[in-house]
């Protein structure tokens, strides 16, 4: 496993991040728990989650499987579209809770595609208060945000300079939050800020498989697409971490693998004309 540095927060985290959000209660807790070790053992430090994925199913099973693992670990979590300062003092108890941990590394604003009114509640009804005060309390180490996309908000919570990171869409068909022609685009921007950038739908979330498989089964049947997709995103050098739904010990043995053929990164800037 490779690591990178998430921005201004100068933690060291593992390119590969695990992210919980297709853990639903219907998957066996004790099998989700053993791959999580597994990942663990095998370099990823970085563990992504939500209130909301699984109704609170996720968070439960991060928190069994880093129970005996926990400085090892960089756990994010969310609040739930909840700038009211009840609300997310709520959110987080609940999420420290089912995380069986006294604090979280990174907490972030779950956010889609932000709005002006969204970020006026941010800033000015005390959401982005009191986030700073569940720092001041030592339950929360870094803030920021997640985003589906560039749009009016994102720009604004980024040019705020209040926040470390960025969870952010950016694939091999995703390309709007960083344009590699022009270098421009939300994540070359929070760069600029010093933030780090997080990736969501890191190969595509199989839109690209399906679209592959559908178009040209026979030619592309021997080609790893999965690895190829990867390796596409990891060349960003803004990406600090990509994050993956790893379900099994094969999955988190072919991501490393991808992490670690350092040799295979391609020259984007080359690729798109520049």
């Amino acid at each position: 496993m490779q690591y990178r540095t998430l921005g201004k927060t100068g933690l060291r985290v593992s390119e590969i991040g695990y992210g919980g959000g297709r853990i639903r209660p219907e998957h066996d807790i004790n099998e989700l728990v053993n791959m999580i070790h597994y990942a663990i053992d095998c370099g990823v430090n970085y563990i992504d989650t939500a209130p909301t994925y699984g109704d609170g199913y996720s968070e439960t099973v991060i928190g069994k499987a880093i129970a005996d693992r926990r400085e090892r670990c960089i756990v994010a979590t969310k609040t739930k579209a909840a700038y009211d300062p009840d609300d997310i003092v709520s959110d987080v108890e609940g999420s420290l809770k089912r995380l069986n941990t006294d604090y979280i590394d990174v907490l972030q604003f779950h956010g889609g595609w932000w709005h002006v009114g969204e970020t006026h509640l941010i800033f000015n009804e005390k959401g982005l208060w009191t986030y700073e005060q569940l720092q001041k309390e030592g339950k929360v180490r870094y803030i920021g945000f997640s985003a589906d996309g560039p749009s009016t908000g994102t720009d604004q919570l980024i040019d705020s300079n209040a926040f470390d990171m960025m969870q952010i869409h950016y694939n091999l068909m995703y390309q709007s939050t960083c344009d590699m022609f022009s270098n421009q685009g939300v994540i070359p921007d929070a760069v600029e800020h010093d933030m780090g950038i997080v990736l969501m739908r890191s190969t595509t979330s199989n839109a690209f498989q399906n679209l592959i498989a559908h178009c040209f089964a026979e030619e592309m049947a021997d080609v790893d697409v999965d690895s190829f997709l990867l390796n596409y995103a990891l060349s960003n050098l803004d990406v600090d971490v990509a994050l993956m739904s790893m379900h099994s010990k094969e999955d988190v043995d072919w991501t490393n693998a991808v992490s670690d053929d350092v040799d295979a990164r391609l020259d984007l800037r080359a690729i798109h004309g520049r």
